[in-house]
């Protein structure tokens, strides 16, 4: 499989505190972007696959940087500005240097108000791959429509949907999103998920630890397959990851790295497991770029700045198969 990746949800200004996390009068923040799918659409920039995100910001200064950041990674912008909502917030606090809490200031926001309007049903029905997270929905009716109208369009043209639970329960409570998240998991040919949303999705509820065995992940994905997907991914951190596909399930481990901020690696593991599939390799050889790609990011501060490039990465031993 070849061709383009078009992906579609919100990205926000990213405020981040000095290294010591205190704010006083005249305190200078870093001023930066994150969103789970820009962040998975700079990684496939970088690794030299055609994407496109698709999204709304406010028509303001922070929806501005927004769209110049992203555009300037070689990613094509498709975005709607809206005068009535601003563009979202987030703000990183650091302690002792590395990331201890993230804040959001999202409500009423631009992207919120996301619809099917918004969906470019030409550039999905064209692409290869529509890439979505459980992250859009969670923002409201609106989004969800927006998401369920993209999915609609790209089972009527063979454009393959991708999809990463992605549940954030600061947005809506388990018991509401279990069943959205199910139904999303079940129209997708590919979906990505975290050992605790794998069992929210399967049943339910959110357990006590996000962390499971290699064996524990394959049992997981293979569960997940029988949703629907033709290949269902459970992301293991420092295990690496295990997919099912095709009855088989394969597992690929992560390189040791020391971690410094795990913000944004879920979205590279994404961003590289597709760009692998673009370019028509194997699910193994698209697991280890994944892994690779999330392991690169967890080893630098900031959501997607440490994504390497695709020569970087052919430098790199990161992306060994095993």
């Amino acid at each position: 499989m070849t061709g383009s990746v078009v992906t579609l949800g919100e990205t926000m200004a990213l405020l981040t505190t000095p290294p010591a996390g205190r704010i006083t009068g005249g305190t200078g923040l870093t001023v930066g972007i994150g969103g789970a799918e820009s962040n998975v659409a700079i990684a496939l920039a970088r690794l030299d696959v055609p994407c496109t995100w698709i999204s709304r910001v406010g028509d303001d200064a922070l929806g501005a940087l927004v769209v110049k950041e992203i555009r300037g990674e070689g990613v094509d912008v498709v975005v709607r500005r809206d005068d009535a909502a601003p563009t979202g917030m987030m703000l990183k606090e650091l302690r002792g240097g590395r990331p201890w809490r993230v804040r959001y200031y999202r409500r009423d926001s631009a992207a919120s108000r996301l619809s099917p309007d918004d969906v470019d049903e030409p550039l999905i029905a064209s692409a290869a791959v529509l890439h979505l997270t459980g992250i859009t929905p969670a923002l409201g009716p609106g989004p969800l429509a927006a998401v369920e109208r993209a999915i609609a369009v790209a089972r009527a043209h063979g454009t393959l949907v991708s999809f990463d639970v992605n549940h954030r329960r600061s947005l809506w409570p388990d018991e509401v999103a279990a069943p959205v998240l199910a139904r999303l998991a079940a129209a997708a040919d590919l979906l990505f998920a975290g050992p605790a949303e794998a069992t929210l999705v399967l049943d339910g509820r959110w357990p006590s630890s996000d962390e499971a065995t290699v064996a524990e992940g394959a049992a997981s994905a293979a569960r997940l397959a029988s949703l629907g997907p033709t290949t269902a991914v459970v992301k293991l951190g420092a295990l690496g990851a295990v997919a099912r596909d095709g009855g088989e399930s394969i597992h690929v481990g992560a390189r040791a790295v020391e971690v410094v901020d795990t913000v944004g690696a879920g979205d590279a593991f994404v961003g590289g497991y597709l760009a692998e599939l673009a370019a028509g390799r194997s699910v193994r050889e698209c697991l280890a770029t994944a892994t690779a790609l999330g392991t690169a990011v967890c080893a630098v501060p900031g959501d997607w700045e440490g994504i390497p490039t695709r020569a970087e990465l052919a430098a790199s031993d990161l992306a060994v198969v095993r």
